[in-house]
């Protein structure tokens, strides 16, 4: 089984960043596409970032475009989400995510860390 732990959540004012991280076990973590995906109170848990095995492709929810960014380290078997020009509306539980092929799609997920929490004041 695959073992992902998020870091990185907190409290911060709008307009300032956090980056987020997720690591995982094993030694199979470059064969993952991994994502990001985010769920605030009575609402679905939302897409926000993926990225390819390899890091090579990325895609993100257009709400996101321009300020967040994902990237990965294979070798730490890390990946991480660097958030800037932070929002209110962006407050949220953020979740670490794998599964073997490209998807945008949290229930296609199959590998899910606990979550960390994000607070972004006005």
């Amino acid at each position: 089984q695959v073992q992902l732990v998020e870091s990185g959540g907190g409290l911060v004012e709008a307009g300032g960043s956090l980056r987020l991280s997720c690591a995982a076990s094993g030694r199979t973590f470059s064969s993952y596409v991994m994502g990001w995906f985010r769920q605030a109170p009575g609402k679905e848990r939302d897409f926000v970032a993926a990225i390819s095995r390899s890091g090579g492709r990325t895609d993100y929810a257009d709400s996101v475009k321009g300020r967040f960014t994902i990237s990965r380290d294979n070798a730490q078997n890390t990946v991480y989400l660097q958030m800037n020009s932070l929002k209110p509306e962006d407050s949220a539980v953020y979740y670490c995510a794998g599964r073997g092929t490209w998807s945008s799609k949290a229930a296609e997920y199959e590998y899910w860390g606990q979550g960390t929490q994000v607070t972004v004041s006005s």
